[in-house]
């Protein structure tokens, strides 16, 4: 909790990546529910993420356990970017990253919901945790919604982003879900 007593908010931001949605989203549930007094985490869903949601069957999971959620309609609606310049985020995480919105943060392209929270953030030093889903270049297996594998190959490029991301001011790139656990832990103010 911050001084006034009021839990301190977290923004979640989701694209239209599938990778590792499923481990995210449960990683994000146990947060919630072990920071549920600390922490007021609310969710941003890209166009594309809201699309992906509900392909992986995840769209009603979200709407369950975390009360607050939003879809993009625009880069400014809803306002984000204007609540981030306004320090009203503890910090934006954004998990899974498309290689779209990884390379548009890296080009400064700020014309998505979280493309322009994210510009706006590295601007007012607030926190940016990314999870980008092509990390490193390379082949990557990925799991489609019916269960079957599908072989990806993650370009020099794609990974030259991520790259250019990991020398941004107040932005941290990490691979897998499970490290969004110490990211709450290092933002939390109770003894875990």
């Amino acid at each position: 909790m911050n001084k006034t007593g009021e839990r301190r908010k977290i923004a979640w931001g989701i694209t239209g990546s599938g990778e590792k949605i499923a481990e995210t989203v449960a990683v994000m549930r146990k947060m919630k529910e072990k920071y549920r007094e600390e922490f007021d985490i609310r969710v941003y869903i890209s166009k594309a993420g809201d699309q992906v949601l509900k392909y992986y069957n995840l769209s009603n999971t979200l709407e369950t356990f975390f009360d607050k959620t939003w879809t993009e309609i625009n880069s400014n609606a809803p306002f984000l970017a204007g609540q981030i310049q306004l320090k009203e985020f503890e910090f934006l995480l954004i998990a899974p990253s498309t290689s779209n919105t990884v390379a548009k943060i890296s080009l400064r392209i700020a014309d998505t919901l979280l493309t322009n929270a994210a510009i706006m953030g590295q601007k007012t030093s607030t926190p940016i945790y990314i999870m980008p889903t092509d990390f490193r270049e390379g082949i990557v297996t990925t799991k489609l919604p019916n269960g079957k594998n599908l072989n990806i190959n993650i370009t020099k490029q794609d990974a030259d982003h991520v790259r250019n991301l990991e020398n941004m001011r107040n932005t941290f790139v990490f691979e897998n879900p499970d490290e969004i656990i110490s990211i709450f832990k290092k933002h939390s103010h109770s003894v875990n």
